[in-house]
């Protein structure tokens, strides 16, 4: 039986989605078992083509997450450790700071949880900082992960507020830096990365928008990281799958077909819509509204429901619902 790639970089992985209960006092506190039981089944799916999940995305730096207090995010992340290690994938998380020294310290902190890769996100700062400071940034948190026995993965994300965008010529420079294993590129505007491997085709570049899985790839991507796919894990697998050996006409009919899913995963509240969606892939919605980030109109709520169902009855036509 195939596994995953022996290269994770070349797969598609699951950015899991942190699962809530009500305490006795009725506040909101992580269901640890629900989600590490949510993740591994994630990674036992298989795509047609026999291969899985390559890597473990938990708490990243958006939408929800960023309102996990460090305590709740280091056991969080150390109860997805033990789901990465038994299914002998990277765990890989987020991290975003105001300075690079801030950002040394939760490096490290991260790597003493079973992180293995961090995504990192350019400082929190009001002003944009120049290439040389934003350079001074990644190259602290390289030397911090190097200490730690780990590797970072330089994050850009232009599209998110908030956060400033890298520059291809500073992107060149940190694909260089030996404790990158890769950069994640999260826009909808791929010519980043057919520009980056247009310079250097060894570079890994992972895709971080579900809506442009297909184009990315034609753009020379190696794999993604999926909000989606902890939704429809068979049919992203798949879709990375037919990416991986050039089959564009297979993959594209599968984005076709998430394409009504795929659009909230480019929206500013992605991980309030795609958690509510798989709640309801899971029968319980209940659960897919509890957030510590901003409550769901009921406006949102509908339109999340027909978008998840519309692409549910697509996939069943193509014998991609696990």
């Amino acid at each position: 039986m195939k596994t995953n790639s022996t290269d994770w970089r070349n797969t598609v992985m699951p950015a899991v989605f942190t699962w809530l209960k009500e305490s006795a006092s009725g506040s909101l506190e992580i269901d640890f078992t629900a989600t590490q039981k949510y993740a591994a089944d994630i990674l036992k799916v298989q795509g047609k083509g026999g291969t899985r999940m390559g890597g473990l995305v938990g708490s990243g730096t958006l939408g929800e997450n960023s309102y996990l207090s460090t305590e709740q995010r280091l056991s969080l992340l150390k109860a997805l450790a033990e789901v990465a290690k038994e299914f002998n994938v990277p765990l890989i998380s987020g991290a975003a700071a105001e300075t690079k020294e801030e950002l040394a310290v939760i490096v490290k902190d991260l790597a003493t949880v079973g992180v293995n890769t961090v995504m990192v996100m350019p400082p929190k700062t009001k002003e944009t900082p120049t290439d040389e400071e934003m350079y001074a940034y990644y190259a602290q948190s390289a030397a911090a992960a190097k200490e730690a026995g780990i590797t970072i993965m330089p994050y850009n994300n232009p599209d998110a507020a908030g956060y400033h965008a890298l520059s291809t010529d500073l992107l060149k420079k940190l694909a260089a830096l030996p404790e990158v294993t890769a950069l994640k590129i999260s826009t909808t505007d791929v010519s980043v990365i057919e520009t980056l491997v247009l310079e250097n085709k060894e570079t890994k570049i992972l895709a971080g928008v579900d809506t442009v899985t297909v184009h990315a790839g034609l753009a020379g991507a190696c794999g993604g990281i999926t909000g989606v796919g902890c939704i429809f894990p068979k049919a992203s697998v798949t879709m990375q799958e037919y990416v991986n050996n050039g089959e564009w006409a297979e993959a594209n009919k599968i984005s076709q077909a998430m394409n009504s899913i795929s659009y909230l995963d480019a929206q500013p509240l992605l991980l309030e819509y795609l958690k509510f969606a798989f709640g309801l892939h899971h029968n319980d919605a209940n659960g897919g509204l509890r957030t510590l980030g901003k409550a769901l109109t009921q406006q949102q709520i509908d339109d999340v429901r027909a978008r998840y169902l519309l692409a549910k009855e697509r996939l069943e036509l193509l014998d991609l619902i696990d």
